[in-house]
């Protein structure tokens, strides 16, 4: 979804999104109940929760620099392939609730789009991905996250919660 401004050799180098410590923990993705049987397939230890009629990973509880990293994440990148959860889709843009509002507010930690103005961030996302998202929560509202602290909000929803 994404191609357009981030490159897939960036994202293969950093796989910072697909690495959690005890801060983040909570922006693990939300997965279908099909992709979290293709994990298990492949990772036959690997827990979920249902979360809002979607699934997380169940972690345990993370101590010091202890890390997390996703159970799909292989040497050779997501074993989802494209496959991969919406969150991981869109990522580092997320979709969260602030003050009664849905909006799309972006990870900073992202190297790859940091540098980038925050009007080519917005403007990308006026481009059509802003109406991919929100139709999305519309149907899995288990996606949207309460807003933390910290992330840039660039687009709220135009109609109110």
């Amino acid at each position: 979804m994404l191609k357009k401004i981030l490159s897939g050799e960036a994202c293969a180098k950093c796989r910072l999104c697909c690495i959690f410590d005890r801060y983040d923990v909570w922006e693990t993705p939300v997965f279908t109940a099909e992709l979290c049987e293709r994990i298990k397939a492949a990772r036959p230890q690997t827990e979920f929760v249902t979360k809002d009629g979607g699934y997380i990973f169940r972690v345990g509880e993370l101590k010091g620099d202890e890390l997390f990293s996703c159970p799909a994440l292989t040497d050779k990148g997501c074993m989802l392939g494209d496959d991969k959860p919406f969150d991981c889709r869109i990522w580092p843009y997320r979709i969260m609730e602030v003050g009664g509002r849905r909006a799309i507010t972006f990870a900073s930690i992202c190297d790859e789009l940091y540098h980038r103005p925050l009007s080519q961030l917005v403007e990308f996302l006026k481009e059509g991905l802003a109406d991919t998202i929100f139709a999305y929560a519309d149907l899995h509202p288990e996606i949207v996250k309460p807003y933390y602290e910290g992330y840039p909000v660039l687009l709220f929803e135009r109609k109110p919660l």
